[in-house]
């Protein structure tokens, strides 16, 4: 057999001789002048020129850095004008909503229509569109693509299709404003990873040096990109990705993530200043907290009831989602409409989420006519809105309270609605995000403290002595706190920090951030995304050990399938033609012998294929040991090893095929796509 020296990995070293830069010369002027021999063609040298300028600019560009580094310039750049296009589609849609609602003002009646036909019609498109155009497209995306992250291949989310139909799909979601109570976080995120593949395939035809995990790294550089562009925050959606997405996430991703989620959160802030949004460079949420004396000490005891009080909040609404994701996968009505009537369905919920927040019904009480960014502004502002000593807090006041209703009223009443509302809404067959309400519903609990906090204070009734309290750093940690409890994340921390500018407020907000995520992930419970995750059956450990333990500790060899193809060392060229007419493995294992079944080592595909190809044109009989190399294996697991060790093997080493033998004898290999089956196999007893 060959040397072992050829194994895949080794470094060889390449001589190229001189004489090879004439013969490329003479290549290319042969081309030109084929080029430019068909009279047929228009502006053959002008086209034959910017053909050659081009390929000089791939040379200069390449000596400075890899072309995945422009890539991910690209991604960030791309990621960032979606966003921007897309929430400026969106405010026009709302802007058109307010207008047709205050053009009625006076009639009731047509009022009402207005408010809750004009979201439900949204809803109903956008659920038709995704159902009709592509079914993936549902949802919040973060599960799939966590899964995708983590081994599996899942193409057919990856699809321009699917692109299309999120991206239009997620504008009229977000158009139907604070009344269905949605966001674009998770759906941004599916997005950005879209466009991080085409852009890796796009990379990997213009390099010459190419990466077997180029497409993975891109995905998980996307994955950042998309939270730094929804927010400008690079940093957080940095971390955002190493949380939510990687379970196992590698140094050498860093400096690409940052750098494409800088790219992408400064592309997303300068169109905002030149689309005349804001002055400069600044916070998406300006808030301006007393920077003199932010928080006295005995705060800090607030501050962590508070991140308490989230996370007991935080399982009372993982457990609502639960329930509601159980009941609609059990019920049979609801899983008939699903199924064939979608859209109806959408716009039912829809139309009911909205009569809800009528402004002439219950909607005074929850500040309805506000738009979710006017929601958050209003809930981080650092003036008391029970006094009225500051025009500002006047204004405040006003906009979350009737004048026959105090704003505790209205807090309340916001936080026992969109509770129940929210649940709702995460039914809906529509792409959505859920990160956002959420984040914003921790801002009002947040707030209500805050509020409660300041108006004991300004009564005195703390010893006596009058506090200065700023009830946005409360409601600020409660956002962070509630977010990270229901993802079961630090990032939505550092997320409030960016957000705002208001790095004072880091340790209590870091503070309540932990003790919420410490209430939350009491009993291994489930965050928000695993519930997704196991509601949809989908091959991902992490999610899956979560609803049931004993799934990690399963062996391999219980859900091991039957022996693979393989070739013994004496295999010659009819055997070996038969073997890969069966086998699409690009790994394939050679015995000793059929009967003895121990293994040797592997061959490739690859050379298998093309030590065919010349033995057919030699027409001749040959063996495996004359056609390619025999590999030896470095890593092999037994069948007493469990699922989660060899999920571990497959993503830490970045390996395409694992040999599970017992004593030296061959039992089975174990591939991604393998590896999909099995852990499906495992869902579906869930």
């Amino acid at each position: 057999m060959k040397s072992l020296a050829e194994a895949p990995g080794r470094e060889t070293t390449v001589t190229v001789n001189s004489n090879t830069e004439p013969e490329n010369q003479s290549e290319t002027s042969h081309n030109e002048s084929l080029l430019l021999g068909h009279p047929w063609k228009p502006c053959q040298r002008t086209r034959a020129s910017v053909k050659e300028g081009l390929l000089k600019l791939q040379c200069c560009l390449g000596t400075v850095c890899g072309m995945e580094w422009y890539g991910y310039a690209a991604l960030g750049i791309m990621t960032a004008i979606l966003s921007f296009l897309m929430d400026l589609s969106v405010t026009k849609l709302l802007r058109a909503h307010q207008w047709l609602y205050m053009k009625l003002e006076g009639n009731t009646l047509l009022q009402f229509f207005c408010w809750t036909l004009y979201p439900a019609c949204l809803c109903a498109v956008a659920s038709s569109f995704s159902h009709n155009i592509c079914p993936f497209s549902t949802g919040s995306g973060i599960p799939e693509v966590r899964t995708m992250m983590s081994g599996i291949e899942m193409t057919h989310y990856l699809s321009l299709t699917n692109m299309f139909a999120k991206f239009l799909g997620l504008i009229c979601t977000l158009a139907a404003g604070s009344t269905v109570f949605l966001g674009k976080v998770g759906p941004f995120v599916h997005l950005s990873t879209m466009v991080g593949a085409y852009l890796s395939n796009v990379c990997t035809l213009i390099q010459t040096n190419k990466k077997d995990n180029a497409a993975g790294e891109m995905l998980v550089v996307a994955a950042a990109v998309g939270v730094a562009s929804c927010f400008g925050a690079p940093v957080s959606g940095v971390l955002f990705s190493v949380e939510v997405m990687c379970s196992h996430f590698a140094l050498r991703h860093y400096c690409p993530c940052f750098f494409s989620a800088a790219c992408g959160a400064l592309t997303f802030r300068l169109l905002s200043v030149w689309s005349g949004d804001g002055d400069t460079l600044q916070a998406l949420f300006k808030t301006h907290f007393p920077t003199a004396l932010p928080f006295y000490p005995l705060e800090i005891l607030l501050f962590a009831f508070l991140g308490l009080l989230c996370g007991a909040v935080s399982c009372c609404y993982l457990y609502c989602h639960r329930w509601v994701l159980q009941f609609t996968k059990t019920n049979p009505i609801l899983i008939k409409i699903l199924a064939t009537e979608k859209s109806l369905y959408s716009g039912m919920v829809v139309f009911l989420l909205a009569s809800v927040t009528f402004p002439h019904s219950a909607g005074q009480y929850m500040a309805s006519q506000h738009t979710m960014k006017q929601l958050l502004t209003s809930l981080l502002a650092s003036e008391q809105w029970n006094s009225q000593s500051h025009n500002a807090s006047v204004q405040l006041s006003l906009e979350w309270s009737s004048p026959a209703s105090p704003v505790y009223l209205s807090l309340v009443v916001f936080l026992l609605m969109k509770m129940w509302m929210l649940v709702l809404a995460c039914t809906l067959p529509i792409p959505a995000g859920y990160f956002m309400p959420v984040f914003v519903y921790g801002a009002a609990l947040g707030r209500l403290l805050g509020e409660g906090v300041a108006y004991v204070s300004s009564s005195g009734l703390t010893s006596g002595q009058l506090w200065a309290i700023n009830p946005g750093g409360y409601a600020l940690a409660g956002a962070a706190a509630l977010s990270g409890g229901v993802t079961h994340t630090l990032s939505p921390a550092l997320l409030a920090l960016e957000l705002t500018g208001q790095f004072s407020h880091a340790v209590p907000i870091l503070l309540a951030t932990l003790l919420a995520n410490g209430v939350a992930r009491s009993g291994h419970r489930p965050s928000f995304y695993d519930a997704l995750s196991i509601s949809k059956r989908l091959p991902h450990l992490p999610s899956l050990k979560k609803a049931c333990p004993r799934i990690s500790s399963t062996p391999v060899g219980q859900v091991l399938e039957a022996r693979s193809v393989q070739l013994q060392k004496a295999a010659r060229t009819m055997e070996i033609q038969k073997a890969l007419n069966t086998s699409t493995h690009t790994h394939i294992p050679v015995v000793d012998s059929f009967e003895s079944q121990v293994l040797l080592g592997f061959v490739l595909r690859s050379e298998l294929l093309m030590g065919q190809r010349r033995c057919g044109t030699e027409a001749l009989d040959k063996g495996l040991d004359e056609l390619c190399c025999l590999y030896p294996t470095s890593v092999l697991l037994s069948p007493h090893n469990t699922v989660e060790e060899a999920h571990s093997t497959l993503s830490l080493l970045g390996a395409q095929t694992l040999f599970v033998v017992e004593r030296g004898r061959l039992l089975g290999i174990i591939t991604w796509p393998e590896m999909k089956r099995m852990l499906e196999d495992l869902a579906k007893e869930i």
